[in-house]
């Protein structure tokens, strides 16, 4: 066998060992059995949220086991096919093998940071909410960009998105949007992406072609089900209706159909447009307050972890997350992590992977010492 594929191979299960660990391999077998079983007994159905609850770890348990395997049954397979070409002294198809491994080799490094989000709401939905920061036209531009963005990094990851409220810009661009991502661990993924991004370009708005700095927030949080408590006190939250912008046609234009809700105490503003009447876009609205409630408290936790994590370190930690340089040169550069790269027309397409791995990687270590402490 050549070092090289040795080597590929040896990388791989050592992921799988990890992996295996993580999820405490024996325990979770006997887990997903015992999930097997409830699912497969007719009167769990009588209870409709706790089915939809128990077939909801079932399929994130039976997913993280079937990568595993799935992992360990494909080098096998690139491993018997390399030995052959190998004592064949094919070139062509030790080749093939090569690609294989390293395909393999990054579904296993992928896995490894999935197996990571254990959080309370990671595998769950998640609304993203883009707003444009001062710069008028110039952060408006770049509201649209990052909207754009992180559209095509959900869709490259096979989940469903769905713009829940936009809000145009005066001249191009957005002011603000929130857009709804469906799919297994959106939140956990995308939750390393809330804050500030700052964008540094030649701005295509300014007739003297000079440099701009721009800037626009992301701020992430979980859909939440029904099984979880937010208690929400009707007199605390003001409702407000108005007439839907953008494109849907006679009615969505005619009618006072939009909503936005406001929390009091909190301040906090939720608005839904996409719907087609008032009341489906009221029990949108509400949905979404309950989320931005809820990942509040999960905020207030983790501050107060990274409170004892901060107090061990000289890392200082602000709200601007990553720098998006296009001119003089060509860079992306996560603050948090210090990951970068100069290809910016990839990122800005939604190749955000390298750079949510890095954070969410540090995330939970931050977390872990601080549990530590």
């Amino acid at each position: 066998m050549r070092p090289d594929v040795e080597a590929a191979a040896a990388d791989i299960e050592q992921s799988v060992g990890l992996l295996r660990r993580r999820l405490d391999w024996d325990v979770a077998l006997r887990k997903l059995d015992e999930l097997n079983a409830r699912v497969e007994d007719p009167t769990l159905w009588d209870r409709p949220t706790e089915a939809q609850a128990v077939s909801r770890e079932r399929a994130n348990l039976a997913a993280k086991v079937e990568a595993v395997q799935s992992i360990e049954r494909d080098v096998k397979d690139a491993l018997e096919y390399a030995e052959l070409a190998d004592m064949e002294s094919d070139e062509d198809s030790l080749n093939d093998a090569r690609a294989q491994l390293k395909a393999i080799k990054e579904r296993a490094a992928r896995a490894e940071l999935e197996a990571l989000l254990s959080g309370e709401a990671d595998g769950n939905d998640a609304y993203v909410e883009i707003n444009s920061g001062a710069g008028g036209t110039e952060s408006c531009d770049w509201a649209g960009i990052l909207l754009r963005m992180y559209t095509r990094w959900a869709n490259a990851h096979g989940m469903t998105t769905e713009l829940i409220e936009e809000t145009d810009g005066d001249q191009a661009g957005i002011k603000s949007a929130t857009l709804l991502v469906k799919g297994p661990n959106a939140y956990g993924w995308l939750k390393t992406e809330a804050g500030v991004h700052r964008l540094v370009r030649i701005s295509p708005y300014d007739s003297s072609a000079r440099r701009h700095t721009s800037f626009a927030s992301a701020w992430i949080y979980p859909v939440i089900d029904d099984t979880i408590e937010i208690e929400i006190n009707p007199a605390d939250v003001r409702t407000d209706t108005y007439r839907a912008s953008g494109a849907g046609g006679q009615h969505i234009n005619k009618t006072d159909s939009a909503v936005r809700l406001t929390h009091a105490p909190t301040g906090i503003v939720v608005a839904c447009q996409s719907g087609r009447s008032q009341h489906q876009n009221r029990d949108e609205a509400w949905k979404m307050l309950r989320a931005r409630l809820y990942e509040a408290e999960l905020q207030k936790r983790e501050a107060a972890q990274q409170a004892l994590h901060d107090q061990k370190t000289d890392i200082g930690w602000g709200h601007q997350i990553r720098s998006y340089v296009l001119q003089p040169y060509q860079m992306v550069k996560d603050l948090r992590t210090n990951v970068e790269t100069s290809d910016t027309a990839g990122v800005l397409d939604g190749d955000l992977d390298a750079f949510m791995g890095a954070s969410l990687a540090q995330r939970v270590g931050a977390t872990r010492d601080a549990s530590e402490a």
